[in-house]
């Protein structure tokens, strides 16, 4: 199956899971692939195949359009031997299925990937950078995405690629993160008001990512990074204030208030969020290191989204 994968190179794409991120991901690898009769293949559970929900029947209708093919399976109930079954007759498997899916679930669709002898897996790290923040971190969810790049970076034949995005910048905005807080015109700084945040918007994550995909020289065994913009939590209160015309007030939340804060509710997830993004490591990087820079790509900074979805 390895050779004949690898004389052929048919790039056939399996994408798991058409979420927001799944969406925008193919919306982008569709026209590319055309261009080189390469064949797009979603994976959907069946509930989500014959929902009745307009959101849900709107998808499958784009995709179609699209001339994304569907396959039916279940990322969470299905076995790696099933899963790797599914995988099989693809070239490449890119994952769009995030942490909602379960603990466990990147490692078992990792495992299914290898174990269907893919040529190129695209995990689930559409996120921070986690060799550089490292294994018991305040979330814990990382350490499984340290497994996955554990088991990817002990084998040769699947090439990897991964994509870090930082955070979604939709999220950094979100009232329930507490990072903006626009009711009381506040924002509270994660760490201080120098550390920085790396974001990518999923829309600008979509484009990337299908041009990662057929760039070439073909990318392999390595990581990528994106940014839409990397801000410390400084710049995003003048941000705010430019675009607002208010005067936003400024409050420290510190790595030890954080962390106690997360003792007194240890399995909350935004707690953990806060105290790891409020450490500063892997969280943030350069602008001229990304592969948008690089390729000259134009993507979507703060300031630009905050007019568009504040103003």
């Amino acid at each position: 199956m390895h050779s004949d994968k690898d004389s052929t190179l048919s790039q056939s794409i399996l994408v798991l899971g058409a979420g927001e991120l799944g969406m925008s991901v193919l919306r982008n690898l569709a026209p590319l692939a055309a261009r080189s009769d390469t064949p797009v293949t979603v994976l959907l559970r069946a509930s989500a195949i014959e929902s009745q929900a307009p959101g849900k029947q709107q998808d499958i209708d784009e995709l179609r359009a699209l001339g994304v093919k569907i396959l039916q399976g279940d990322l969470v109930a299905d076995s790696v031997s099933e899963l790797a079954a599914l995988f099989a007759p693809f070239h490449t498997v890119i994952s769009c299925a995030g942490f909602v899916a379960g603990r466990g679930t990147q490692l078992k669709l990792t495992q299914a990937a290898l174990e269907a002898d893919v040529k190129r897996y695209f995990p689930w790290q559409f996120g921070v950078d986690y060799d550089v923040i490292g294994r018991g971190s305040p979330q814990d969810v990382f350490d499984e995405q340290l497994d996955v790049r554990d088991l990817l970076r002990a084998q040769k034949h699947t090439e990897w690629v991964i994509v870090s995005t930082g955070m979604f910048t939709s999220f950094l905005f979100e009232p329930t993160f507490g990072v903006v807080d626009l009711a009381n015109d506040t924002v509270h700084a994660l760490g201080s008001l120098k550390t920085a945040v790396t974001v990518t918007t999923p829309e600008d994550i979509g484009i990337l990512t299908a041009r990662i995909v057929f760039a070439e020289p073909r990318i392999r065994n390595q990581v990528v990074y994106t940014a839409g913009d990397t801000v410390t939590y400084a710049r995003l209160a003048d941000i705010l204030q430019a675009v607002t015309g208010r005067t936003f007030e400024r409050v420290e939340w510190s790595v030890p208030f954080l962390k106690a804060q997360l003792e007194g509710d240890p399995e909350d997830p935004i707690k953990k969020y806060r105290a790891v993004f409020a450490q500063g490591r892997g969280v943030a990087w350069d602008a001229d290191v990304t592969f948008n820079a690089q390729q000259a790509i134009n993507v979507v900074d703060v300031e630009h989204w905050a007019r568009s979805h504040l103003c």
